[in-house]
Parts: structure tokens; sequence; C-alpha cells
């Protein structure tokens, strides 16, 4: 269990600076998950793509929890609506895991053979080079800030890489059931985040004060 120097909580310069910061990425996040989900969206139709539309789902689920997080930090006192936040983003996890679970089975049990994506390829491809950068950004900020649900909304990185794995492994050896495994890895992903964010447990988010005393030890390894 890897430990973590106490560092000063920010001042209310750095923290108003912070707060900035975090609603220009959340715009950037939600102006991009738009213009995903509706690719995604269409092409996994097409396609007859679970993990496709799943990952279209999740897009529409990241627009959501982002402006949940930009309305807590239009408040005066983000603090305040921290708890409901961190639920919202939950509930939409939960809920995404849900869908992609039952619709991933339908597919392995023979409801349909997933096409080949080359919209697909290539969209996972760019979410996979954009993505790390606003949710290394938003997480940083956040982790700073000590906003547990700001730390929360950036951990969705990992999902891009597994649909182009699976979209990948489905166009290169005809594996049709690439595609609902990569779906049902993206619900066991969204499971975790929900329980995470539920608990408020987003990667050691809330920093040291002055006063804290001996250095804090964290169970995570993105707080370095």
């Amino acid at each position: 269990m890897p430990s973590v120097p106490s560092v000063a909580a920010p001042s209310p310069e750095r923290k108003a600076l912070l707060t900035r910061q975090i609603r220009w990425l959340v715009a950037a996040t939600i102006s991009y998950n738009v213009l995903e989900a509706i690719i995604a969206l269409t092409e996994g139709n097409r396609a007859s793509s679970t993990a496709l539309i799943g990952f279209g789902l999740d897009s529409i689920i990241e627009v959501s929890s982002a402006a949940a997080v930009a309305w807590q930090f239009s408040s005066p006192n983000p603090e305040s609506r921290e708890k409901t936040t961190l639920r919202l983003i939950a509930f939409s996890f939960f809920a995404l895991a849900l869908y992609v679970t039952v619709d991933s089975a339908r597919s392995l049990l023979g409801a349909a053979d997933a096409e080949h994506s080359s919209i697909g390829i290539a969209l996972a491809a760019a979410s996979l080079a954009i993505m790390p950068v606003l949710s290394w950004s938003q997480r940083r900020a956040g982790r700073e800030l000590g906003s547990a649900s700001a730390v929360a909304d950036s951990k969705q990185t990992f999902l891009s890489a597994i649909l182009l794995v699976g979209l990948l492994l489905n166009t290169l050896f005809t594996w049709s059931w690439a595609d609902p495994l990569a779906a049902l890895a993206i619900a066991a992903i969204a499971i975790k985040e929900g329980i995470n964010a539920w608990k408020g447990d987003s990667c050691c988010p809330t920093p040291a004060t002055a006063t804290a005393g001996p250095a804090a030890s964290h169970d995570c390894d993105c707080c370095a």
C-alpha cells in the first residue's frame, strides 16, 4: 500500500483557479462526448456492435456525469453538492452496466453477429488519443482540489482501449464474439467505477491539510 506525502490544501486563489479549470475541462468533455455518442450509436446500430453501442451509451453517461460536475461547480460552495453528484455518477454507471450485460448476453447467444466497422475503429483510436489528456487534466485538478466527483468523472479512458481491441479482433480474425466480450469488459469497468463513485472512493482525491499529521496511506496507484 503506497504512502503519499501530505500536501498543503490549496489557497483560496488556487482553489478558484482549479474550479475554473475543471469547468473548462468539463465543457470540453461534454462537447467531445456528444459527438462521440452520435457516431458510436449510429455505427453500432448499423454494425450490430454491442461494444460500440455500449461505448456510445457510456459517452451519454459521461455527458450526464460531466454535466453533474458542472452543476456542482456552478455553486459558490461545490462541496455541498459533492454527495449528490457522486450518486448521479454512480447510478449512471450501474444503468450502463445493466444494459450492456443484457445486450452482450443476447449477442453471445446468437442474436446477431457484429460486422466490421472501420468508423468504429477510427472513433476508438481518436478517443484513445483525446480522452486521456482531458481525463488526466481533470483528475489532477480534482485531486488537488479535493473533489471526489471531479476525479470519478475523469476515470473513463480505458473503455476506448477495450473497444479498439474488440473491434480489431473482429475485423482481423472475424471473431464476432470479441465484440460482446469487449462490451462485457466495459460493463465490468462501469460497475467498478459506479461502486467507487457511490463510496466516494476516487483515488485519494482529498488533499491533506497542514495539520493532517503523518503522511497518509492510500490503496491506489494514481496519486503519484
